[in-house]
């Protein structure tokens, strides 16, 4: 028969929690965190990524906003990605912004 673990929370003391603070320091400076994310394409990806982050919205927030179901499609978005015309005014209309097209002098 298997034990049952009881969890039990203790409080640290201030000499504890300054040792934890060093290790985690010293994990911090040897161990960097990776920066995997790229800058976003410019135009309407940056802006989009932009706007975003502006708000303090996640991928998966705005995704919510905007009524898209996976929040892959907003990081779609912000790499430059071709995603549905539907799903991109959906994300700018959830950020406050507006798609315009643009005639292009040749």
């Amino acid at each position: 028969m298997a034990k049952k673990l009881v969890h039990i929370n203790r409080v640290l003391t201030s000499e504890e929690r300054q040792r934890l603070a060093k290790i985690r320091e010293g994990a911090q400076r040897d161990f960097p965190p990776a920066s995997s994310r790229k800058e976003s394409p410019p135009g309407i990806p940056a802006a989009i990524r932009a706007a975003r982050e502006a708000q303090g919205l996640t991928w998966y927030a705005l995704a919510q906003q905007a009524g898209i179901p996976n929040q892959g499609t907003i990081r779609d978005i912000e790499q430059g990605k071709d995603v549905k015309m539907s799903n991109l005014q959906a994300v700018a209309r959830a950020l406050g912004l507006e798609l315009e097209l643009v005639a292009v002098a040749s």
